[in-house]
């Protein structure tokens, strides 16, 4: 069987490298990878090519589709700028996450119409989307739907939003288009929670005061989290997101009944990830000095999501919960990762 061609566009990002690695290991993909940032040696050797490039750049997208050797299948689109980096340049990140993604759709669209073949287009979107406008209403609201509380506060979740709905738009415009054959845009959309990974360090996410504690106590460091010790908010751990996304790649069309999907692995508070940091790691506590700003925007996310849907039409199941993530996933291989260092 002739293998796959995939696009990964924000290649070596922390998602990139976990994806770059499970597919390689599937074996059934061709990688083509773009960042704005050269590859790691140990990415490219992975990628049958490899583009250093700004998703803004139509004329680099247009070149990248008549150069790769065969018919993109599928675009993972995880290039983005990330919530607490988005605030502080919100005009480039609205560009970045929006119009980046509006070219990449238009690439989907016009390589869908050369090859006569759907072209499927997964986008990581964001629990940043949702927007509780308090506490009590973020405590009442328990586990969120898909389609509840949609009032994002950040520039980061109004951009994810705008792009879930630009996703369904370009899908039905190139169906519409293509009426007379099986072409077009097949867009889903994952809703992820905070991401934490073992093997590559945070990047300007809200939620990363998780990521950040667990490296930092790690390396012997002391940690003062920038959110509140009751801060709760849904995380996953990256081989569960990495899982999910291939997943959903790989679902038939027709058992899809949405285009946006939650998913949900475990929701501590920051308290109780906390406790956990300082056992693993021998460190007599984490001290809390909450940011005013950040602290609103994760604030304003769910304690936990509603991912119902998910496990219904692609049996969506995460293999860790917060004690497996904790103590067969992410203190192991970080402890190895500074020991080795």
């Amino acid at each position: 069987m002739a293998r796959k061609l995939a696009l990964v566009t924000g290649a070596g990002g922390e998602i990139g490298h976990g994806l770059i690695h499970h597919l390689a290991e599937l074996g059934t993909y061709d990688i083509v990878a773009l960042d704005i940032r050269p590859l790691s040696p140990e990415l490219s050797r992975y990628c049958v090519a490899t583009r250093v490039g700004d998703i803004l750049d139509r004329r680099l997208l247009d070149e990248l589709r008549r150069e790769i050797p065969a018919p993109v299948s599928t675009i993972f689109h995880l290039a983005a700028i990330l919530s607490t980096q988005a605030e502080l340049i919100p005009e480039t990140a609205q560009e970045v996450n929006v119009q980046g993604t509006v070219n990449l759709l238009h690439l989907a669209g016009e390589g869908a119409r050369a090859s006569g073949e759907a072209v499927r287009f997964l986008f990581p979107s964001s629990i940043a989307v949702y927007g509780l406008p308090d506490l009590t209403a973020k405590r009442e609201a328990g586990r969120v739907g898909e389609d509840e509380w949609l009032e994002p506060v950040t520039i980061y979740g109004s951009s994810k939003l705008s792009c879930e709905h630009l996703g369904r738009c370009f899908a039905r415009h190139y169906r519409q288009v293509m009426a007379q054959g099986p072409g077009g845009v097949d867009f889903r959309a994952l809703r992820f929670p905070g991401l934490i990974s073992a093997f590559t360090l945070p990047t300007g996410g809200t939620s990363d005061y998780a990521p950040e504690m667990i490296h930092t106590a790690a390396q012997g460091r002391p940690y003062a989290c920038f959110v509140r010790e009751d801060t709760r908010i849904p995380f996953m751990a990256m081989p569960d997101a990495v899982a999910a996304l291939l997943s959903l790649a790989e679902a038939p069309a027709e058992s899809l009944r949405s285009v946006v999907y939650n998913v949900g692995g475990f929701s501590p508070t920051a308290g109780e990830l906390a406790a956990m940091v300082c056992t693993a790691f021998g460190m007599e506590r984490v001290t809390f000095a909450p940011d005013p700003g950040r602290q609103a925007i994760v604030d304003s996310w769910p304690e936990d999501v509603d991912d119902a849907r998910a496990r219904r039409d692609w049996s969506f199941n995460p293999a860790y919960d917060l004690h497996r993530a904790f103590n067969e996933y992410l203190v192991p291989n970080i402890r190895r990762r500074y020991l080795a260092a």
